[in-house]
């Protein structure tokens, strides 16, 4: 019989990458979804990628543990990927409690819905290089203390030190994966990355004629979110639950960044960005830097998509979205 995956988090970037890489691999992929009247753009993630028809979504709510129960028992999962959060770190200030509440307690749902109705599955849980923060080694690791500088930072360290403590107390196959900023076309326009291009494209078609950004001088660890599901499934495919760094070993700072979606379609950034201080962080994280040298080792994993080829494909993306509008 083929494997069962159980995603939260299903209609996000992660969620729609790791659907289509699972359902490559011949698994039956099943999604939590909270039910909502915007079911078309909810969907429209795995629409891009062409699996929404391949996915079973079942309503349910990680602050809901007795919705998370059925669920386990009617999907029977023999891998479960808790990728549902509230992952916009500026809304983290705005709503700290519901970010708790999902990104954090939801975490401990998930994991308690796993001991009593899957305790023989394997576990993942996105942890993120935002529970460093201001962190206390210049280039992050598995051992690196944490410091998280955000809402979403302290319930992200909540929800990684959940899955260590599951695995340690209750013998579950829980892997955590430290993941550093991944991006792709199906980022949330929320996001830096994706503000970028799509501003960009919309400067270079003519609907606009500047794009205002806050910090340009952040660095920040970026790869491909298609490479970085494949490293979740690796940790599920070891003999037993671990904590994994994923990065690419690069740090780049949001002004360079600028500079390369701008470059791509020949323009000068100097030309069309603007500072606006209503996007500064209350609490900045300056650089972030990762070393995945023990997910390349143990899991045989290495990133494939470089920042500038990422970028480009962004953009292009970008121009046909707002060519079509």
């Amino acid at each position: 019989m083929a494997r069962r995956a159980l995603i939260s988090g299903i209609t996000g970037q992660d969620g729609a990458y790791l659907s289509a890489f699972l359902l490559e691999k011949g698994y039956e992929v099943f999604g939590i979804v909270r039910r909502s009247s915007a079911s078309e753009a909810m969907t429209a993630k795995l629409k891009w990628l062409g699996v929404d028809q391949s996915v079973r979504l079942l309503d349910g709510n990680l602050t809901d543990l007795s919705s998370l129960i059925r669920i386990f028992r009617e999907v029977r999962p023999d891998e479960i990927y808790n990728l549902a959060a509230q992952s916009f770190v500026q809304s983290s200030w705005n709503q700290p409690l519901l970010t708790a509440q999902v990104t954090g307690v939801g975490a401990a749902n998930m994991l308690e819905a796993t001991r009593l109705e899957a305790p023989g599955s394997r576990f993942y849980q996105a942890s993120s290089s935002e529970m460093f923060g201001m962190a206390r080694e210049p280039v992050q690791t598995e051992q690196t203390p944490f410091y998280p500088r955000s809402p979403y930072g302290v319930a992200k360290v909540f929800a990684h030190w959940s899955a260590v403590n599951y695995r340690e107390s209750f013998g579950l196959h829980a892997s955590s994966g430290i993941l550093f900023n991944h991006e792709s076309p199906l980022r949330g326009l929320e996001f830096v990355t994706r503000k970028v291009t799509d501003g960009v494209a919309r400067i270079k078609l003519g609907r606009a004629g500047n794009l205002a950004l806050g910090n340009l001088d952040a660095r920040r660890d970026w790869g491909h979110a298609r490479d970085y599901v494949r490293a979740m499934w690796l940790m599920l495919q070891q003999d037993r639950g671990d904590n994994y760094v994923v990065a690419t070993g690069v740090t780049t700072s949001v002004r360079d960044l600028c500079r390369m979606a701008f470059e791509t379609v020949g323009l000068e950034m100097e030309d069309h960005v603007t500072i606006d201080q209503r996007f500064a962080r209350p609490a900045e994280v300056d650089v972030l830097l990762g070393n995945a040298s023990k997910a390349k080792a143990v899991l045989g994993w290495q990133p494939t998509v470089g920042l500038r080829e990422l970028v480009a494909e962004m953009v292009e993306a970008d121009l046909k979205r707002v060519a079509a509008e």
